[in-house]
């Protein structure tokens, strides 16, 4: 029995898939072990969305070969796609497999013995037309359901539609199939995820089905306690969208709304699909239905042309702005984009201090947030994330809880109290009282 690790860069999507593909393995009778165990096979699924990303993928291989010399090191996902060549060409790796092979593995490899080169197999991105069904099993509490895949927006730093092709679907009768699959495992709590979520309901490159239609489908089953919408576009963000999550059974109050940039010259230049004043709106609308929402936001900074101005202007929108953290990414240069052919080029040093500042902010968002929420009651669910004693949860909100480790409470939705926030920005929480009934 071949043994078979799997490691993953990136995003939720890239964890959904790397575990259907995981349990592909499962099927055909090849062992999964840890990537320290000394596997015959590594599978590594990447990430393409920083550059830093791609110098990770070269670190692993030479941690994979290290671990197990005459391993078979196998490269798939956005950098395999956007690189096959230049991965091929690092040291260690037999096979790459682009996004339209990479459910194919058996079918290219079979089985899995290094030849005198590297396997390149990865066409244009326009052969990446099937849509495959994924989601997570058994690597966390949470699962992650992808319910979406590429991307038809062509903003001008993004590689996405490079690595992953146009918007596509699977039907809601089968996402629903599958969300019963992982009812049946007891799993509490399901993440949506895909490229562009909002953008839900592409077969074959024609619009069948809405996204509101699939989050009120999956709001009946049966046997899941939570859904969290991963993240979606604020254009994509509907007024009935946020007034079902509001009144629905399952799903929580949480969005994680990219913004960008604060500054409508730069949203422009990025090609963004909607301006400042949306956002806003959007924001301002989940708050009057949901005052106690957690609302996450994307931000770059450092794109070209984005002076002190406009860097101030985005700093000004966010701090005046009710939400609850900020994901920052500094900008960096990507091979095929339109913002490498674009004036105004940012200093790398002044990229990382506008960086630090709106992390800075982040933290000051974060702790007001659970601030806000301190002496409330709140249902947690309880993940198997043990660090110095205490295990972690998140409320349905999104609030990172700490409690003392008690391995009944693992995978357990347990209501408490929320009592005080530490120094780590996280909630610590006490037992509710119990109210004894004669």
């Amino acid at each position: 029995m071949k043994r078979v690790a799997f490691y993953t860069l990136g995003c939720k999507l890239n964890f959904s898939e790397t575990s259907t593909i995981s349990r592909m393995f499962e099927d055909k009778g090849y062992q999964k072990v840890d990537f320290t165990d000394q596997p015959d096979i590594f599978i590594i699924n990447t990430c393409s969305v920083t550059e830093n990303a791609d110098k990770k993928c070269k670190k692993i291989v030479k941690e994979a070969k290290k671990i197990a010399p005459e391993s078979f090191v196998t490269i798939i996902g956005c950098y395999a796609q956007l690189k096959p060549k230049e991965i091929s060409e690092i040291k260690g790796v037999d096979a790459v497999l682009g996004a339209a092979e990479k459910f194919r593995l058996f079918e290219y490899l079979e089985d899995f013995t290094s030849k005198n080169e590297p396997q390149v197999y990865a066409s244009e991105i326009q052969e990446a037309k099937t849509y495959n069904a994924s989601y997570s099993y058994g690597d966390r509490t949470r699962t992650f359901l992808k319910v979406q895949d590429g991307c038809n927006y062509g903003c001008a730093f993004c590689t996405i539609p490079l690595a992953r092709g146009k918007s596509r679907s699977a039907s809601i009768a089968d996402i629903l199939k599958q969300a019963e699959e992982i009812a049946a495992s007891e799993v509490k709590e399901v993440v949506l995820t895909g490229v562009n979520i909002g953008d839900f309901g592409i077969q074959n490159g024609k619009r069948k089905e809405k996204f509101i239609d699939l989050i009120k489908a999956l709001d009946e089953v049966q046997g899941i306690d939570r859904f969290r919408i991963s993240s979606i576009e604020p254009n994509l963000l509907s007024n009935d969208v946020i007034e079902f999550v509001s009144k629905s059974k399952r799903f929580v109050p949480h969005f994680h709304v990219p913004l960008q940039s604060g500054s409508d010259k730069i949203l422009r230049s990025m090609n963004r699909r909607y301006l400042s004043g949306l956002y806003r709106d959007r924001v301002a609308t989940i708050k009057q239905l949901m005052p106690h929402c957690c609302i996450g936001v994307d931000v770059i900074t450092g794109f070209p042309g984005e002076t002190e101005e406009d860097f101030l202007e985005t700093y000004q929108f966010l701090n005046e702005l009710d939400v609850s953290y900020l994901h920052v990414f500094t900008y960096s240069e990507r091979a095929n984009t339109a913002a490498l052919e674009m004036d105004g080029t940012v200093p790398l040093k002044e990229r990382q201090k506008r960086s630090k500042m709106l992390r800075t902010l982040s933290e000051k968002k974060k702790r007001y947030f659970y601030e806000q929420h301190q002496g409330n009651t709140q249902k947690v669910l309880f993940e198997d994330d043990v660090e110095n004693g205490y295990m972690h949860g998140f409320t349905e909100n999104y609030i990172r809880v700490k409690a003392k480790y008690d391995p009944v409470l693992i995978n357990e939705l347990k209501t408490l109290n929320l009592v005080r926030v530490d120094e780590n920005c996280l909630m610590e929480v006490e037992e509710t009282e119990e109210i004894l009934v004669h």
